[in-house]
């Protein structure tokens, strides 16, 4: 494709520019709107100056894409309902035989969560849980951070589902479910044990002695503590600045009331500590009780209040049953899927029928659990499926690839060794959907070019090498953030990921486990 007029190329540039920017740095003093309102913007931008068409654009969205990511969120939550999360979680510390084992066990259900259920969502649910465990063993956090988020990483490229690109690679390839799995298994398999074997050396020495070497101040941690640790609703992966964090802080502390009978000023530190309390006698009794989120409702006047199942606070005979009924039927359910997805049915329609059919099956309003889905991220891909076609039409992308093309045929290993480096760098620098959107269509022409298994195989290396490159900087990729955000935010075990500790050991694991998971796809 050619270059296309100078104006809409500059225009256009200017729009994936603006798109870029707030994608990778959502925060930004000038125009800090975050992710989700940034691809709008670019999206808008396209329409306005006559890059795209308003046909074209809403032609651009890829609806099976988002049914697809509906459909996984909604199972996900209703999983997390089911303690699905929280028996993972107990994984970690069943008869663990130390800190090296520990490691272990978090890289291999990290992994194997990830690929099932998306990486951004096992980071949300098992980052403070693996805080926890790490400070009740007096054990240093970071190597089991690092040890969650990379895996998580790496455990998602084996399947479409794992993470957003794979669903965007899995579509527009074509490949089937179980062709998938089957081409990047042993690459996500070598990969995770090469990731573990990496973090045991790098952390040895420290995982030897019950010393944290960062002199973080250790917190006990009771056994209870741990295993009656209730998950958060899997969410966007955009948190608030810290310019915003640093408003909400200094705000003032008393507001007018307005549904306040005598017109009084309300304290809003009062407020806050009466929130505390609240979630703090909820948490205490649904731990003493066996309650769960669905005994904790809300009055029409917004008081949260706990719905005891029995005079003495304990969970009657049949209310038990029906939850085990209802536990039973939400794995069955999603067993069902797995199974529909690996026969090769349609992947977003299969998702979105799972995810109905655990709706119906809840026999309630799922409004509760329909509010925990991150709308923000469906919006946000249809904004970028709007601006990165944008930018496809200006004739940049193809005119660069024009050039890359000679030297990147993965016929030949140099070929394939450019190829990843190319992915590998525009995943850092654009974040890996984009990248797969811009490069994915390329690739797999040039690669058809030679036979249709070698296209095949283009995808599968651009599935893995986009993926595994999120390991590279904290900021590869959302399950980083993740990780790092809620670490930090921890109730009483903050703790900060910096940048640079976790760039000392991407940079050698990503370089790695690509590489040696390129000559395994298969």
């Amino acid at each position: 494709m050619a270059l296309a007029s100078t104006p809409k190329v500059v225009l256009g540039s200017i729009a994936f520019a603006i798109f870029w920017v707030l994608a990778v740095f959502p925060s930004v003093p000038f125009l800090p709107v975050g992710r989700t309102a940034g691809s709008l913007l670019g999206a808008m931008l396209m329409v306005i100056f006559r890059v795209l068409t308003p046909e074209q654009a809403y032609a651009s969205i890829d609806l099976q894409i988002l049914g697809l990511l509906f459909g996984t969120m909604v199972v996900s939550i209703y999983l997390e309902r089911a303690d699905l999360f929280q028996h993972l979680g107990k994984l970690l510390s069943w008869r663990s035989k130390g800190a090296k084992d520990l490691l272990s066990r978090v890289c291999l259900i990290s992994a194997i969560s990830s690929a099932l259920f998306t990486n951004d969502t096992s980071c949300v649910v098992l980052t403070e849980f693996v805080l926890k465990i790490a400070r009740q063993h007096n054990l240093p956090p970071r190597p089991f951070l690092l040890a969650l988020a990379s895996s998580a990483n790496i455990g998602s490229s084996a399947t479409p589902i794992g993470n957003p690109q794979n669903l965007v690679i899995a579509i527009q390839s074509k490949i089937s479910f179980g062709n998938f799995l089957l081409g990047l298994f042993p690459a996500m398999l070598v990969g995770v044990v090469v990731n573990a074997v990496i973090l045991l050396g790098m952390y040895w020495r420290v995982l030897s002695v019950p010393k944290d070497e960062e002199d973080v101040p250790m917190e006990v941690v009771s056994e209870e503590d741990v295993t009656s640790h209730r998950f958060s609703p899997a969410r966007m992966s955009h948190f608030p600045s810290q310019e915003s964090n640093r408003r909400l802080n200094s705000s003032p502390t008393s507001i007018q009331s307005s549904p306040k009978a005598n017109g009084s000023p309300v304290n809003l530190e009062t407020l806050r500590n009466r929130l505390v309390s609240s979630e703090n006698e909820i948490q205490r009794a649904s731990s003493n009780n066996g309650l769960n989120e669905d005994d904790i409702v809300t009055t029409s006047k917004g008081v949260l209040s706990v719905e005891m199942r029995s005079n003495d606070g304990k969970e009657t005979p049949s209310a038990k049953w029906k939850r085990l009924v209802w536990k039973s039927c939400v794995y069955l359910v999603t067993v069902g899927m797995l199974i529909s997805l690996l026969m090769g049915l349609n992947m977003s329609w299969t998702a979105i029928t799972a995810a109905l059919a655990l709706v119906v099956l809840d026999f309630k309003d799922a409004g509760a659990c329909l509010e925990k889905v991150s709308y923000s991220l469906l919006i946000f891909f249809c904004g970028m499926f709007i601006t990165v076609d944008g930018f496809n039409k200006t004739g940049i992308p193809s005119t660069l690839w024009n050039l890359m093309e000679p030297y990147s045929k993965i016929d030949r290993p140099s070929g394939i060794a450019v190829l990843a480096i190319v992915i590998l760098v525009l995943s850092n620098l654009a974040s890996n959907v984009p990248t797969v959107l811009l490069l994915g269509g390329r690739v797999a022409a040039s690669a058809a070019a030679i036979s249709s298994a070698e296209e095949k195989k283009s995808w599968l290396i651009l599935a893995w090498v986009s993926t595994v490159a999120g390991n590279l900087s904290l900021l590869g990729s959302a399950a980083n953030l993740i990780v790092c955000e809620q670490a930090r935010r921890a109730p009483g075990l903050g703790y900060t990921l910096s940048f640079w500790g976790h760039l000392k050991f991407g940079v050698p694991s990503t370089i790695i486990v690509t590489a040696i998971g390129l000559t395994l796809i298969r």
